[in-house]
């Protein structure tokens, strides 16, 4: 653990906030996780019981540290109950009118010393911060999904961000086993200003029909040696995920390379998320996935 830096909240229970979550109460800290659906916060808990049992099958962890990270996590039902929290990070879904706004109600019952954390994947930390009433206490932290797997975390600072708090974010990134980069507040930072515009052109090339789904994702996986082909992450990551950084990309830096591809628009507007709806690039409703164009 960092300092004095030992309560943490996490807010969202999504599938990042569910990663933060799982690898901070790993880490020895205490986890109090708020999501504005109740439910969904006790759902999240069961899953990540079940990744750290699965990372204890593989021998990653040990059963007794699985036992006491789970133990370290507990829910919050109000915003209020982060009023001891050392460490807020926000994880709430990629939109920057709701972060704006989660920040809002938040920062009257943080206590004056507690530190701000935004998992944005593309939206300006600066202007973030400008919401709140602790710029120089706020910060980018972008983890990646899955976080319990994926080492990398971008740290980014907003204009006014602090060194002190820069400083706290490299050590507390430190203490979680995970390594961080230095990105500048420029949209989509490094890692998403990179990936999704190739994610997008993926789109393109299958709107315009050089390849079916499953030609352009083996093709990058054995041609390009890529983990999984871009269409597969793309429903990995979200489709209306990958539709907001291209906006933000679009809107940010006036390149029409940058414009979200009409298919992936369509695929949003029909519900077709990738896999949290069931259907993306993939059918996932059976046993195995599908390509569905």
């Amino acid at each position: 653990m960092v300092g004095n830096i030992t309560k943490i909240g996490v807010i969202g229970s999504g599938q990042m906030g569910s990663g933060i979550a799982h690898v901070t109460a790993l880490a020895g800290y205490d986890v109090r996780l708020y999501d504005i659906l109740e439910e969904r916060i006790e759902k999240t808990i069961a899953q990540i019981k079940e990744h750290l049992a699965r990372q204890v099958a593989s021998g990653k962890i040990e059963e007794e540290e699985a036992r006491e990270a789970l133990k370290r996590i507990s829910p919050a039902t109000a915003l209020e109950e982060f009023k001891e929290a050392h460490l807020v990070i926000e994880a709430a879904t990629e939109n920057d009118t709701i972060k704006r706004k989660i920040f809002q109600q938040l920062c009257p019952v943080l206590s004056s010393s507690a530190l701000l954390a935004t998992n944005t994947s593309s939206i300006s930390i600066t202007r973030l911060a400008a919401a709140t009433d602790r710029p120089q206490r706020f910060i980018g932290m972008h983890f990646m999904n899955p976080v319990p797997v994926i080492k990398l975390v971008e740290l980014v600072r907003g204009i006014v961000t602090e060194k002190a708090t820069f400083d706290a974010a490299q050590r507390f990134i430190e203490s979680l086993d995970k390594t961080f980069t230095v990105a500048e507040d420029f949209p989509g930072f490094i890692v998403n200003r990179i990936l999704l515009p190739m994610i997008n052109e993926a789109i393109y090339t299958l709107y315009e029909g050089v390849g079916s789904v499953h030609a352009i994702d083996t093709a990058m996986r054995l041609g390009a040696n890529h983990p999984m082909g871009p269409l597969q992450l793309a429903d990995f990551v979200g489709l209306d995920t990958c539709f907001s950084v291209m906006q933000v990309l679009h809107e940010g830096l006036a390149d029409s390379k940058y414009r979200p591809c009409p298919l992936l628009v369509k695929y949003v507007e029909a519900g077709w998320l990738g896999r949290k709806s069931g259907r993306g690039f993939y059918d996932y409703r059976g046993e195995e996935p599908v390509p569905t164009r």
